[in-house]
């Protein structure tokens, strides 16, 4: 017996130690991809040498002789600290993922080939100014110059995540830039989704007017009637399953409710109380780890620039000079059409036109797989854009036999100068020269604010599509192809895109809400990515005269839901205090509690109380209820709460209140019967999720931040070293906007929202400061992966100084790039 037990020991032993030196060699292999930020290192493609001073924040500061190294700088800097995201980024343009992670990733190569945006990209370098061209080409000299020295010093390949996706990487090219602005683009762009959805409701309700309840217009004049999409094509069925899309976190197509968002503000010299303008932006995107902004700074000839980048593209995309700031939100402009083919049924190959049948341009792809053989696509275009399958965006329910659905869209052109825009913005010294010079811009479309020292203004920037007065469903559901009225007619001129400058109020802003009021085809757009965060924002702007840098980010971190205030006493005007006693334990009692709590709440979705979580049940359940009898299975593709829906069911706007009323049961439903019942079911899910009182629940344990890497952070045990999760306050339709899931196990965890937060201030700039959601660093082992997360989970900011002795007397390191 004692010869096993020491066998045992020694068995036990064994496997301990080699555990131990498995755990060593990956972490040894792990940190050799850590860099060096204090070194100096020869490389090629400089004429002078370039200095990289990394503050303590890890931001780093670029310097050169030229704006050419200035940018190889910055291509060097974004290969040190995010490299596997560049790769994932640039694969992801070309459709070539499913080369390194097999075939969970096929369906987004598919689309990714059949919308060419890698192509497209390419061929639109040429459509650059030479500034543009230069700065390309420097920078992907630089990303080229940190490839070449991982290779030659065996730098671990670059980053821990290449040794379990093996792949290699090939050198980037300028058009690789252009490749993640039109992804960004993809990323940003949720019409096509709005389409299909409004098309799928549309044939499922037999009373058209309750359309607009369920989709409402943003409140303004009224819209003329659009048709019944059965009327447009008769031959579909009233409901078809939609195709179940593998979800995939590394997926660049956003869900419905997921596309972009932000907020921007601004104050003139005389709403400021340092009599210098202002300017607050925090664009919001899904989260990931690392998150898709890096902070750094660029000494141009033309003086310093400081904001957030996106790895991969050469440019300050949010910040401020000395002279000018700007920030970005998402315009909401409707860039996307979808178009209904008829195809010829003697001859598939054609399709109908104006003009009678004409062939498709077609060309094959062939997607290669990880361990799988490799497919064959034939990809087909026609003049209105390329053809897509039915299998995604649930094209197939709404495509009838016979036909294939095709797409126009603004980013899909090979003249595409949005990055020349982007430069020559980092160089404007004043409002109206930023806005000329953002005429350039193409997609995806943003509302740019901006301030100089004595101005602030705001314009749409971005190709408006020209759609012809007689378009049938005014681009809001898919249309036949084949008639001209349907058809894009080019663009709208630059000086049609909206503009304010220098407003006689002193306040500009953005929340995505409705800018504009035009009648089709100039309107811009009829969905709008804000009804709700506008109200608070609009109170708190004119709540005081002058604002200074702390009223702007105390703005920027407010979590009181207008929503929350607006509706609870409308669905609960019945409810309020009407209730009989109840014994404890009881549902009754439940139901009083959870009143008593919702009376007494100011409407702060602050992540350690109990009412957010209420309330936010409460309305979800509370939409659920009233849209399952009328949608039935469709109703699931509802994921989010619409706030303008809840409301006019309750005010009972043009009989809306029809809703209430479950037309599979023999009595007749009230809304206030509606309300009672969805409270019971949220406080049921509630006790079945977290157990314990009402009054000991947090909103921030249901509302975590999910910052997840988008590769690892499902795989066991490596997904607590990659991911970052944070408690937080805020909601839906909060200024700190944390827009919930919508769906599965945890709908209220916190998805998407601001990955970067900047305040500018031009009475005193360099007091102006910024922060993003989780580090600089793409290395899970580097302290700068994760080292902003709790500055920003706690509403805090690092300096945005362009001053350089600053920067050199705090630096954590200078990397010093000679020629070789």
């Amino acid at each position: 017996m004692g010869i096993v037990f020491r066998w045992l020991v020694r068995i036990a032993s064994g496997l301990v130690l080699l555990t131990l030196a498995a755990v060593l060699l990956v972490y040894f292999l792990a940190s050799q991809s850590l860099p060096d930020y204090d070194q100096t290192v020869k490389v090629d493609g400089l004429t002078a040498p370039v200095e990289v001073v990394r503050d303590t924040a890890n931001v780093p500061h670029i310097l050169g002789a030229s704006d050419p190294d200035v940018f190889f700088g910055l291509g060097y800097a974004h290969a040190q600290d995010r490299l596997w995201q560049m790769t994932v980024l640039r694969r992801t343009a070309q459709g070539r993922l499913s080369e390194v992670f097999g075939a969970r990733t096929v369906h987004i190569d598919k689309l990714l080939r059949r919308f060419d945006l890698y192509g497209l990209a390419h061929r639109s370098v040429q459509a650059q100014d030479d500034y543009t061209k230069e700065a390309l080409r420097a920078y992907a000299a630089g990303v080229n110059a940190r490839l070449a020295e991982i290779n030659e010093n065996a730098l671990g390949r670059g980053a821990p995540e290449m040794f379990l996706f093996n792949a290699p990487v090939s050198p980037w090219q300028p058009g690789d830039s252009l490749a993640v602005i039109k992804l960004m683009s993809l990323q940003l762009s949720g019409h096509l989704e709005d389409e299909v959805l409004r098309a799928r409701t549309s044939l499922m309700l037999d009373d058209q007017t309750r359309l607009t309840d369920i989709l409402p217009d943003v409140p303004g004049p009224g819209i003329a009637a659009l048709p019944e999409y059965a009327t447009l094509f008769p031959n579909l069925p009233r409901y078809a399953a939609g195709s179940s899309m593998p979800d995939t976190p590394i997926s660049p197509f956003p869900k419905r409710g997921l596309a972009g968002a932000s907020n921007a503000w601004s104050a003139a010299p005389t709403r400021s109380a340092s009599g210098g303008t202002l300017l607050a932006n925090d664009p919001h995107l899904g989260f990931t780890a690392p998150g898709i902004w890096y902070l750094a700074r660029l000494e141009l000839a033309k003086g310093g620039v400081i904001g957030a980048t996106i790895p991969g593209i050469p440019a300050v995309m949010t910040g401020r000079s000395d002279r000018l700031g700007w920030g970005l939100t998402s315009s909401y402009l409707d860039d996307q059409d979808i178009h209904i083919e008829q195809l010829n049924p003697e001859n598939p190959e054609e399709y109908l036109t104006p003009e009678g049948y004409k062939t498709f341009r077609s060309r094959p792809s062939i997607i290669e797989i990880k361990d799988e053989a490799p497919i064959t696509l034939t990809l087909r275009w026609t003049e209105n854009g390329p053809v897509l399958p039915g299998t995604h965006y649930d094209l197939g329910t709404i495509t009838p036999p016979g036909h294939v659905a095709s797409l126009s869209w603004t980013a899909l052109s090979a003249q595409d100068t949005s990055m020349s825009a982007s430069m020559a913005l980092m160089n404007a010294d004043t409002v109206r020269q930023a806005i000329t010079a953002a005429e350039l811009f193409m997609a995806p479309s943003q509302n740019l604010s901006l301030v100089d020292k004595d101005t602030i203004g705001m314009k749409l920037i971005g190709a408006m599509p020209h759609r012809a007065a007689k378009n049938q469903s005014r681009g809001r559901i898919p249309t036949p192809g084949w008639l001209a009225e349907n058809r894009w007619q080019g663009r709208l001129p630059y000086a049609d895109n909206p503009e304010f400058v220098a407003p006689a109020g002193g306040i500009l802003g953005n929340t995505n809400n409705k800018i504009i009021d035009r009648p089709f085809p100039e309107h811009v757009s009829y969905e709008w990515g804000d009804t709700q965060r506008i109200h608070r924002w609009e109170r708190l702007m004119q709540s005081r005269e002058v604002h200074t840098r702390d009223s702007f980010i105390e703005a920027q971190l407010d979590t009181v839901s207008f929503t929350a205030r607006s509706l609870l006493p409308l669905i609960g005007a019945d409810l309020w205090y009407t209730g009989a006693s109840a014994p404890e334990g009881t549902q009754e009692r439940q139901r009083q509690i959870a009143l008593n709590l919702l009376a007494e709440w100011n409407g702060e979705m602050n992540e350690h109380l109990p009412e957010p979580l209420i309330y936010a049940a409460w309305l979800r359940a509370l939409q659920i209820r009233l849209i399952a009898d009328e949608l039935g299975p469709l109703a699931a593709e509802y994921k989010h709460v619409e706030p303008l829906f809840i409301e006019r069911v309750y005010r009972d706007i043009d009989g809306a209140s029809a809703w209430c009323n479950v037309r599979q049961s023999a009595p007749i439903e009230t809304c206030t019967d509606m309300a009672r019942m969805a409270l019971d079911d949220a406080l049921i899910w509630i006790s079945e999720k977290y157990g314990g009182s009402l009054e000991s629940l947090r909103w921030g344990d249901a509302h975590q931040a999910t910052h997840d890497h988008p590769v690892l952070g499902s795989v066991p045990v490596l997904r607590f070293f990659v991911n970052i999760r944070q408690s937080t306050s805020g909601g839906d339709n909060t200024l700190l906007r944390g827009r919930t899931s919508g769906e599965g196990p945890d709908p209220f965890q916190n998805v998407h929202g601001a990955g970067y937060r900047g305040v500018y201030d031009f009475a005193d700039p360099d007091s102006s400061v910024f922060i993003t959601a989780t580090g600089q660093s793409g290395h899970f082992l580097s302290r700068y992966y994760d080292d902003q997360a709790q500055l920003w989970r706690r509403g805090e900011y690092i300096p945005m100084s362009l001053d350089l002795d600053l920067a050199h007397a705090a630096a954590v390191g200078v990397t010093t790039l000679i020629p070789r």
